[in-house]
């Protein structure tokens, strides 16, 4: 199944953005192993959570429209966004992922969000340490996720909050709601 995935998935992203995917479906399998998640279902989340990027703004609005996905004011201002939601079910529909945990994790792996689950973490925090990515504060970040995945969300979440106000881009609320509630369940 991963197999058929990967040679499917290849076919549709650029090779800098399927490398990107392998990367993160090899590091949030090894998140999910040390965080007692199911490694599986980490590795098709992290192998499928950018099957939509290299959609054009143009196409990720006709698209959303399409899956019937809300475009807020948020998205339709930064719909690179909807990449996540769409991914789902681009995932769902061409790539015949039903579970659920699955299509959910892709859909929050952007922005974050309330209720986080476990693998809904690891493939945010894969999506952000994998190995290919080099930015100030990623060693900290991987050095957190080998001991406390919360710790590790929270760094991830600092990060991009910081990255988007040095660059007055829009942060997501979710971005907001799910940073807080980690704080609120410390």
């Amino acid at each position: 199944m991963i197999k058929k995935m990967k040679e499917q998935l290849a076919q549709n992203l650029s090779e800098k953005r399927y490398k990107h995917s392998v990367n993160v479906s090899k590091t949030a399998k090894v998140l999910a192993k040390q965080f007692e998640c199911d490694p599986e279902k980490a590795k098709i989340a992290g192998l499928l959570h950018d099957c939509a990027r290299e959609l054009t703004n143009n196409r990720l609005l006709s698209t959303a429209e399409a899956f019937g996905i809300v475009v807020g004011e948020i998205e339709r201002a930064q719909s690179v966004l909807l990449h996540a939601l769409i991914g789902a079910k681009v995932a769902e529909v061409d790539y015949g992922v039903s579970d659920p945990e699955i299509l959910h994790a892709i859909a929050v792996h952007t922005t974050g969000g309330p209720n986080m689950t476990i693998l809904d973490k690891i493939i945010f925090l894969a999506d952000v340490i994998e190995p290919g990515r080099s930015f100030p504060g990623v060693e900290l970040i991987r050095k957190l996720a080998e001991e406390d995945l919360d710790k590790a969300v929270l760094a991830a979440y600092n990060q991009s909050i910081l990255f988007l106000a040095a660059h007055d881009s829009i942060i997501h609320p979710d971005t907001i709601i799910g940073r807080n509630e980690l704080l609120l369940n410390k």
